[in-house]
């Protein structure tokens, strides 16, 4: 009798799985599937098949996939592998406090048509909770003081709190900040008020449980450009990761204090819509970049705090990989090695934490365009992997003040 275990069956969504099958005959191919559907009801789906031992077990941990969504030994393949039954659709979870993504992985014969898999019922199934898991605000569990993390998304818009949640869960206070497009915020701003962002900072800062006397920002895309100006105004911001952003002011202009930072030119002539009809936008800006003098730059040499630049060399949104390097060399110009840069080869632009599925490619309904992300299935899951670690790392680093024992 065929059995599939998987440990833990209900963890967070960060945390690997170990998923054994047993009771097969000797050296039998099988496939094993997983599924899921998001709160919008879109479907996921992701295969791989496998060669059972001697003894007729599959272990994903020590087995290598021969074909399907992802070849070779990933024990997490059939989670990031998971594809879209729609097209160009991305995976969302907004109620990450109430409800887990539930992930089936079903063991299936090899020697189905493709056409069959869906409709024949499995040898065994069984069922994974995936959570984000906190307590609301974000308060990690137990007692103490906390350090705190702002959380900014991009070009989106809208409230996006399963990052946030996520890392309340690892031991971080996190308030998700939407910025437009949410409740009475504008749905696309005229400008950007950095005062917006030091209320919200020093907001966390009063906040009982969190540790002081800095704060971290964890930011992407457009975010990450707000993230950058943070820590360069506010010396509260004492950490900053800073994921495939610019190190320029791109469309909105930014206001602090009354002063207007400048913007760089946008050349649409720069964009190019490929075979499929996606935008990639990734040389918009880099004839502006060539022409452009130092002070068309955001001055990151003024900020005291630390960053840590985390760059997909795939994006097809922004040459973030350009806009990292010009950055820490102008931090390197000023005598100041108070950054990390992580750059990942085939990595794209969205980067989210472990195990996420790769979002290539998806609609942006108020530019009215089928944006390209970028990445690559197998490079992108690795950076994943490896840059949520070291965001962890980086923010333990700078906002938990060593204690030294005394003689």
């Amino acid at each position: 009798m065929a059995q599939l275990t998987a440990t833990p069956a209900s963890a967070l969504i960060d945390e690997p799985v170990h998923i054994r099958a047993t009771g097969l005959p000797p050296f039998q191919i099988v496939l094993l599937r997983a599924s899921l559907e998001d709160e919008k009801g879109n479907l996921f789906h992701s295969q791989a098949y496998y060669k059972a031992s001697e003894v007729g077990e599959v272990d994903l941990e020590r087995d290598p996939s021969l074909g399907g969504d992802y070849v070779g030994v990933h024990p997490m393949g059939l989670f990031w592998s998971l594809k879209p039954e729609k097209l160009l659709t991305k995976l969302s979870k907004r109620d990450v406090m109430n409800s887990p993504l539930l992930v089936q992985i079903k063991l299936c014969d090899s020697n189905l048509l493709l056409t069959h898999i869906a409709t024949t019922a499995p040898k065994v199934s069984l069922t994974l909770e995936r959570w984000y898991r906190a307590l609301a605000l974000f308060l990690p569990p137990g007692e103490g003081r906390f350090p705190g993390v702002i959380d900014l998304f991009g070009g989106l818009g809208g409230l996006i709190e399963f990052r946030a949640c996520l890392l309340a869960s690892h031991g971080f206070v996190a308030l998700a900040l939407a910025y437009f497009n949410y409740e009475d915020l504008p749905p696309q701003p005229e400008k950007t008020e950095l005062e917006y962002f030091e209320e919200a900072v020093n907001f966390l800062l009063r906040y009982p449980k969190v540790l002081g006397p800095g704060i971290g920002v964890v930011s992407i895309s457009r975010g990450a450009g707000i993230g950058l100006s943070m820590a360069i105004h506010l010396k509260q911001v004492t950490a900053t990761v800073l994921i495939n952003g610019p190190n320029f002011v791109p469309s909105i202009p930014q206001v602090y204090r009354g002063q207007v930072s400048q913007l760089l030119a946008f050349s649409p002539q720069l964009l190019s819509i490929n075979a499929l009809g996606l935008a990639e936008l990734q040389h918009t800006f880099e004839e502006a970049c060539r022409e452009a003098s130092e002070t068309s730059f955001l001055p990151i040499e003024k900020a005291q705090g630390h960053f840590l630049f985390i760059v997909g060399e795939d994006d097809k949104n922004l040459n973030s990989k350009a806009s990292a390097e010009q950055a820490t060399e102008q931090l390197r110009r000023y005598g100041k090695n108070n950054w990390t840069l992580l750059s990942y080869p085939g990595a794209g632009h969205l980067l989210e934490p472990p195990y996420s599925p790769l979002c290539c490619a998806s609609e942006v309904s108020s530019l009215c365009l089928f944006m390209r992300w970028g990445g690559e299935v197998i490079p992108h899951a690795a950076a994943q992997e490896h840059s949520w670690k070291e965001i962890q790392k980086f923010l333990r680093k700078h906002l938990v003040p060593v204690v030294t024992s005394q003689l």
